[in-house]
């Protein structure tokens, strides 16, 4: 054991660990969820320590050793070396000053052990006066959160390309498979399966475009503000230079705020980026919800890829689409969470930005994940053609399509005596009915599909009926 003080007093810390009191008082404050803080999170928060660092360092507030020692520190802690020494719940009070100083400490501790000194031997390195200067965890935390969701933003919008070309590839493989649309879970008017998945795919390109966009809304950031945006307690060279080291760091366009007191009180950057998140999350409901009914229908098959029940010998169930829909609607709820918890910050800071971190990057990871389960899954969805033809032949409002041809007062009346005719295949009563020829031709999937009709529309007289 090693021993430690603190404002509150001394405590004693296990000699096996990097960090220090500041992180025991937290784990012992916050014993709320099994969750820990998001672990990306950390290492951007390193990032952020080291470019502090090497700001320090160059304008000669930090000696060559000790800063080599830190920046090496940060280092492999944002390649993920240390990952087991951030133990604190993800739910905590504080604005992320726990979080804040785990990091501190950890980067402390072992700075030293690179200079060869026993941890806890903080007048060498301290993780306040020497990791932690110039900085506040209200512009460190917020900084490094926007680093963390622009890593995860570009992984997402890459995932959703992946989804959007899997429903592309589907789109032109089912192109020609006549089928029956659907309004209200009413038959309508016919369609193809390829139409369906085109409309799929492009609900998932606005999504990749504005997931890759919403990067912008996070490159703004407040390093330098110190406590409330201010610059207090910084030099201003350091914040001026800071940023650039930053920028240098993460490869990112970041840019510092032009108002920082803004930028450490307002935390609705975020709610317009989850925003963008729900968004997505609808789409992918949407989109398994209707996979999961055409599934229902016969029109499609899903791939089987577990058992379905534990007492039914054979079932089947669709529970990757299931999986999809519960996953959008917990990003939903994460939404709710973040826009709540920027509308309850007050005055020059936001109390609960542990709470938007910890639901921002979970709604993140949670959509690159289901985009990258659909693509997979989606690449082995087959047709059932014949299916697909049935619904489509049968369906009354099949008589839709000719309403150019013989009006609507005809259309109805033949639909009205194929229905007294208790016949089911109305593709052929209306083959007797009309001929082959024009049949065919309106029936095939390139006329029903294009864009309107090309052909001189019938001339409808007086009281509706017909030529």
């Amino acid at each position: 054991m090693r021993t430690e003080h603190d404002l509150l007093g001394n405590r004693e810390i296990q000699s096996s660990v990097y960090w220090g009191i500041h992180t025991l008082r937290a784990v012992e404050n916050f014993r709320i969820s099994s969750q820990r803080v998001n672990i990306s999170l950390i290492h951007a928060i390193a990032l952020v320590k080291r470019a502090c660092c090497e700001t320090n360092a160059e304008l000669g507030y930090l000696d060559k050793s000790l800063s080599s020692a830190i920046e090496s520190a940060c280092a492999e802690i944002a390649e993920g070396r240390f990952d087991d020494q951030f133990p604190i719940d993800a739910l905590q009070g504080g604005a992320g000053t726990s979080t804040n100083m785990n990091v501190n400490e950890v980067i402390a501790n072992r700075a030293l052990e690179l200079l060869g000194k026993n941890r806890s031997d903080y007048s060498f390195c301290h993780p306040l006066e020497h990791v932690n200067l110039h900085q506040s965890t209200n512009d460190v935390y917020p900084t490094a959160l926007k680093i963390a969701a622009i890593n995860a933003v570009r992984k997402c919008a890459s995932a959703a390309e992946a989804l959007q070309g899997a429903l592309q590839r589907k789109e032109k493989e089912f192109s020609s498979v006549l089928t029956i649309g659907r309004t209200e879970l009413q038959e309508a008017v016919p369609v193809t399966l390829g139409a369906e998945f085109s409309s799929f795919a492009e609900a998932i390109a606005r999504d990749r475009w504005r997931t890759f966009k919403c990067e912008e809304r996070l490159r703004v950031v407040n390093i330098g503000g110190t406590a409330v945006g201010t610059g207090l307690t910084a030099p201003k060279r350091y914040i001026f230079l800071v940023i650039e080291k930053l920028r240098h760091l993460t490869g990112f366009g970041l840019t510092r705020g032009e108002n920082l007191m803004d930028q450490t009180a307002n935390a609705d950057a975020f709610v317009e980026v989850s925003g963008i998140l729900s968004a997505h999350a609808s789409n992918i409901m949407k989109i398994a919800r209707d996979l999961r009914m055409l599934h229902f229908t016969g029109e499609l098959h899903l791939p089987a890829v577990q058992a379905g029940s534990s007492i039914m010998p054979g079932k089947i169930n669709p529970v990757i689409m299931e999986a999809a829909i519960s996953a959008g609607i917990k990003v939903h709820a994460n939404h709710q969470v973040i826009a709540q918890c920027a509308g309850l910050g007050s005055l020059q800071i936001n109390e609960f930005l542990p709470l938007i971190a910890d639901a921002l990057l979970e709604s993140l990871e949670i959509l690159t994940s289901v985009d990258t389960m659909l693509a997979s899954h989606i690449d082995n969805i087959t047709a059932n053609s014949a299916i697909c033809e049935k619904y489509a032949h049968s369906s009354v409002t099949l008589i839709t399509a000719f309403l150019p041809h013989i009006g609507y007062e005809k259309a109805q009346a033949l639909t009205k005596e194929y229905e007294q005719s208790k016949r089911d295949d109305f593709m052929h009563f209306l083959e007797e009915k009309l001929g082959d020829h024009l049949v065919r031709k309106v029936v095939s999937s390139a006329n029903l599909m294009a864009l309107g009709h090309k052909d001189t529309p019938v001339t409808i007289q007086q009281g509706n009926q017909a030529n």
